[in-house]
């Protein structure tokens, strides 16, 4: 911490008040670091950033305030912060708990029961708790992916790429994941480790990956990456072993394509989840459009298949992202049977216990089956109201031609209503239209923009 600047002598005034009231606005510095971060959004509570700026050192400086005039009060600082336990271990925050100054000692966290179905607590600067990052026993890591267990049956696979985008890197930790929890355990569990603080589930697919390939050599060049992130995507669902995924946060693009093919997923209160990627001028090319489309037929159960498939069709092309997890199962995300849990830090737990249920039970993978699909007649009805929209000056020419597209996969193709197709068909057009489009001038105008700006461009 800087000691000759505002910021520091704003710092100065909080680390004053938090020392001569804490006795009487907490039991402990845990809980008035905490009520700062969840109540205020700060990333590092008050005494944290004390300890870590140097215990001693910053109360000599508000001493020095205080003596001088400068503090907002005169009230001196109480005397356990120069003297005994707290001196001694340079912070009111240790391995064994956290100073209370009404009582005198180091509190230690709460041993209620309830606080077993977190498996990582929120953690405090300078107890040295274990994290999820670090904690268990790693089976494999490197720079994008960390698989690793607890000696509980469940594999885990983390994410560590920068909003746990999905590039080459997360796509063979999939695949690694997937062979050893088939060989070894009874199921696994897609978490990361920043679950509970406000990290990503996953923001899509590396498109800073995708670009050394494009410029190397082309659309062709980034085929075989679309085709192995499909195939690692339909090896997830059709697992040996029941596959979790533990959402929380943003899951946009591929992954909300990712949470898709799990076998179930535990999702968090405050989850964001939606197909975007006509907001960079493609259509999903990771599976989406197919799970929409079987989805659709599935829920349909032989009725008007196309009266299903518009609210899927509709979230796709309009990039609708959910507000919850509630909102995620009303659009069709989450599944009914999925779950919702409150507290994010239970969201391990949880997605842990649901996948050895599951094994338990029996778990077998779906059968593959073929998807009824409503052909020609649900594209020509749905581009009629593109039509309507795009000369009512409502959606671009660009946008009109994503929206064909999209109504083209999840109504598989120019063929007759009520046909049978594979999951592979679709997967083949998906995977065509988003070479189609990756080749477009409108498109690359988008993601460039999207790349520079971090701001969708419409064109």
């Amino acid at each position: 911490m800087v000691r000759d600047n505002s910021l520091g002598a704003i710092f100065r005034v909080a680390f004053h008040y938090i020392a001569v009231k804490g006795a009487t606005i907490a039991d402990n510095a845990r809980d008035i670091d905490f009520a700062m971060r969840w109540g205020f959004g700060w990333n590092v509570g008050p005494f944290e950033t004390w300890q870590a700026s140097g215990w001693q050192e910053v109360a000599g400086w508000v001493k020095e305030d205080i003596d001088a005039g400068k503090a907002l009060c005169n009230a001196p600082l109480p005397a356990w912060v120069f003297d005994g336990q707290v001196a001694k271990n340079a912070g009111v925050h240790t391995a064994e708990g956290s100073w209370s100054a009404a009582s005198g000692t180091y509190v230690p966290r709460s041993t209620l029961a309830v606080y077993d179905r977190q498996a990582f607590r929120a953690p405090v600067l300078g107890t040295g708790a274990a994290t999820g990052a670090t904690a268990g026993t790693t089976f494999f890591e490197d720079e994008s992916v960390r698989i690793w267990h607890q000696n509980d049956d469940v594999l885990v696979l983390s994410l560590k790429t920068k909003m746990h985008v999905i590039g080459p890197g997360v796509i063979e930790g999939m695949e690694k994941a997937i062979a050893e929890a088939e060989k070894n355990f009874k199921g696994l569990v897609i978490w990361s480790a920043d679950a509970a603080d406000g990290g990503a589930f996953s923001a899509g697919a590396d498109l800073q990956a995708m670009l050394p390939l494009f410029m190397s050599g082309g659309v062709k060049a980034i085929e075989p990456a679309i085709s192995r992130l499909q195939d690692a995507h339909q090896a997830l669902k059709y697992a040996n072993i029941p596959v979790v995924a533990a959402v929380s946060g943003l899951a946009l693009g591929g992954g909300c394509e990712l949470m898709m093919h799990a076998a179930k997923r535990v999702a968090s209160i405050e989850s964001y989840i939606g197909l975007v990627e006509v907001g960079v001028g493609l259509v999903p090319g990771g599976g989406g459009l197919k799970e929409a489309a079987v989805r659709a037929a599935a829920d349909a159960k032989g009725t008007d298949l196309l009266q299903f498939l518009k609210n899927y069709f509709t979230n796709a092309a309009t990039a609708a992202v959910s507000k919850s997890a509630l909102e995620a199962q009303k659009m069709g995300y989450l599944s009914a049977d999925d779950v919702i849990v409150f507290n994010p830090y239970e969201l391990l737990h949880v997605a842990k216990v649901e996948a050895r249920a599951m094994f338990d039970a029996g778990y077998r993978a779906p059968m593959r089956k073929l998807v009824p699909v409503t052909g020609r007649h649900g594209i020509a009805t749905i581009s009629g109201q593109l039509i309507n929209m795009r000369d009512g000056g409502f959606i671009s020419a660009h946008d009109f031609k994503l929206g064909k597209m999209i109504a083209e996969v999840v109504c598989g193709g120019d063929i007759d209503n009520g046909s049978l197709v594979s999951e592979q068909w679709l997967l083949d057009m998906e995977r065509r239209a988003f070479m189609e489009l990756l080749n477009h001038p409108k498109t690359q105008e988008r993601i460039m923009g999207m790349m520079q700006t971090g701001k969708p461009v419409r064109n």
